[in-house]
């Protein structure tokens, strides 16, 4: 008996070790087809001009990509976001920092948030949809990730309470752009130590920018340039809350605290890693 289409590209994802190559298998047809993944089966034709758009597709998924890059978007919280090449893949590890921010911000009252590299906008998109009342301020080096943002905040219809500033954290003049104080700064910066970035997985070392990545040579770079400026940045009794890599809290907490900033909290993921730290200005 022949094989049906929906059986060959799950055999193909299957030998290329794909995780999830069912679940997978009927994302690109649905999405070659335009169509759900709820209506893909074993009964599913495709027809012989998208084929090759198929083949292309699981082709890429097979070579490494990421299935989010291929379709072009991907879930994150509650909501769906566009995505690509130019922007970090949304992480379930990023979801604690946005629920730990929102979190605080509905206890706290605070009504300004600064994000220092908005990447896709998951997090700052979430944050305006969530909270009303919350006006944003997105920050990122890259124009292209920028772009992305602000199709996400449209597509949430958020962007009459976001602003974006292209602009890179380590300028001099870097405050002085922003001049106002925030009631919460909130970052996922990149943290990898630049030795450590050839030994990532495909998916994340050829797939993802590496602007997003590359935290210098100890991987603390960014969070020490954010300590520097926060203190300023913050109105008092403001937070920062920070995405962080394994191992990296003792270190983060050091060159915060060094800073003047207090530590508050600690919130481990599921696998009970040390992920986001949250300091508050007293």
């Amino acid at each position: 008996m022949l094989e049906t289409i929906y059986e060959q590209t799950i055999n193909k994802l299957i030998k290329a070790g794909i995780a999830s190559p069912r679940l997978e298998a009927r994302l690109l047809i649905s999405y070659v087809l335009g169509t759900v993944p709820d209506e893909v089966g074993v009964q599913t034709i495709v027809p012989d001009n998208l084929l090759e758009k198929l083949d292309n597709c699981v082709q890429k998924r097979v070579d490494g990509m990421p299935i989010d890059k291929i379709l072009g978007h991907k879930e994150f919280y509650k909501y769906d976001f566009i995505v690509s090449k130019d922007v970090l893949s949304p992480r379930p590890d990023t979801e604690i920092l946005l629920e730990t921010a929102l979190r605080i911000l509905q206890l706290s009252g605070g009504k300004y948030v600064l994000e220092l590299g908005v990447g896709s906008g998951c997090v700052l998109s979430s944050v305006l949809k969530e909270i009303v009342d919350i006006q944003c301020v997105g920050v990122d080096i890259s124009t292209k990730a920028l772009s992305i943002t602000r199709q996400n905040m449209q597509r949430l219809g958020v962007e009459n309470r976001g602003n974006l500033l292209c602009k890179d954290w380590f300028d001099d003049d870097f405050v002085e752009c922003l001049n106002r104080e925030f009631d919460m700064i909130v970052s996922n910066p990149p943290y990898i130590k630049t030795g450590d970035i050839q030994s990532l997985d495909t998916e994340v070392q050829k797939y993802d920018p590496l602007l997003a990545l590359d935290g210098g040579e100890d991987g603390l770079k960014h969070y020490t340039r954010i300590a520097k400026i926060a203190p300023t940045l913050l109105c008092a009794g403001g937070y920062v809350l920070l995405e962080i890599g394994f191992g990296q809290a003792a270190d983060v907490k050091q060159i915060f605290e060094k800073a003047g900033l207090k530590h508050s909290k600690t919130v481990r993921d599921l696998s009970g890693i040390e992920r986001v730290l949250v300091f508050e200005k007293c």
